[in-house]
């Protein structure tokens, strides 16, 4: 039977490697680019036949930043298919990156520069919105989005007698110090990105707690640091001049220098070799790449509170409910005023 995947923020970068990755592996696979953006979705899809022209490539509209967009969306997969093996929540955003000239400098010549550019702490911030639906935009798309997605998938992801899977790009820059539970959306702060990030890891470690019981395994995964389209927008295109011979050379001397979006994809296609049983669901599966080039995945344990996961899952229960009530609160409104 032909396994299916799903991959959010499928059409570029570590999402498009990983689904190269994975035809490559198993050229039998229905697999599933969920994308915002369908015209590059169909231009991935079209690059993914070009080198897999027998490969099943599906194409699904899926904004995770929008409510009605991932219930729309998940009514669809649920009518297309019976069930599903993987669902990598890949897809996310850093809006309006600002960094902290005068720090990067300060760091680029001292002992702390490869932490820095691993993690970006104490340099890097946003500036966040409010979406259509009330929500935090960067809580939103990195990480309520997903959660309910997951919530209205449950039926092919937790079918008696199947084993499913989630997984969940994180990163290094997922700092504790940067989340709040009174804050869950970060209203208040500087940095939405590592908050959210954060937050994915806490989910993770309550979903498994919930589900795996169902047959529902999540992980997670940081990808190292990668170029992507993310990535470039952080800095003006001249730094990235200035400083790419300087990253190269200390990849020599880091493993979490991974660079490209194939090394990047690294650990999320380790993760589909595995029985879930076999895996740490307090560990986030590193992507690494040797001075030498070899690319290998390894698990380090994650600074979790199991307690406060479950605050977290239990808040985003409370927070899903509210939001599928909204659509009807606006139609109960519109009656009343008779329009």
């Amino acid at each position: 039977m032909e396994r299916v995947v799903i991959v959010t923020g499928a059409n570029s970068g570590i999402g498009l490697a990983l689904c190269e990755r994975l035809l490559t592996e198993d050229c039998q696979l229905r697999l599933c680019l969920a994308c915002r953006n369908m015209q590059r979705a169909e231009a991935a899809r079209s690059a993914l036949l070009a080198s897999h022209t027998d490969a099943h490539v599906d194409l699904l509209h899926l904004d995770v930043g929008s409510v009605e967009s991932v219930l729309t969306a998940a009514q669809e997969v649920k009518a297309r298919y019976n069930r599903i093996d993987f669902l990598y929540l890949n897809a996310g955003i850093m809006p309006n990156p600002q960094v902290n000239v005068k720090a990067f400098f300060k760091g680029l010549f001292s002992s702390n520069v490869i932490n820095m550019f691993a993690t970006a702490e104490g340099l890097l911030t946003q500036q966040d919105l409010v979406n259509s639906d009330g929500l935090q935009e960067v809580f939103a798309t990195n990480l309520f989005g997903h959660f309910l997605l997951i919530r209205e998938l449950e039926p092919l992801l937790c079918e008696a007698g199947h084993t499913s899977r989630v997984v969940w790009t994180s990163s290094s820059n997922a700092q504790r110090s940067a989340f709040s539970m009174e804050d869950m959306q970060h209203k208040n702060g500087t940095e939405p990105y590592s908050s959210s990030k954060y937050a994915s890891d806490m989910l993770s470690l309550a979903l498994n707690r919930h589900k795996n019981s169902q047959g529902l395994f999540s992980s997670v995964i940081c990808p190292g640091l990668v170029m992507t389209n993310l990535t470039y927008g952080i800095l003006p295109s001249f730094f990235w001049t200035l400083i790419m011979p300087f990253m190269w050379l200390i990849r020599i001397f880091t493993n979490t220098f991974t660079l490209t979006p194939y090394n990047g994809a690294e650990a999320l296609h380790w993760l589909f070799l595995q029985e879930p049983e076999s895996l740490d669901p307090r560990a986030k599966y590193h992507s690494l790449t040797s001075g030498l080039g070899r690319n290998y995945t390894q698990p380090r344990q994650m600074d979790i509170d199991e307690e406060m996961s479950e605050v977290l899952y239990t808040k985003l229960v409370e927070l899903e409910k509210e939001v599928r009530r909204k659509p009807s609160e606006r139609t109960a409104d519109k009656e009343d005023n008779g329009q």
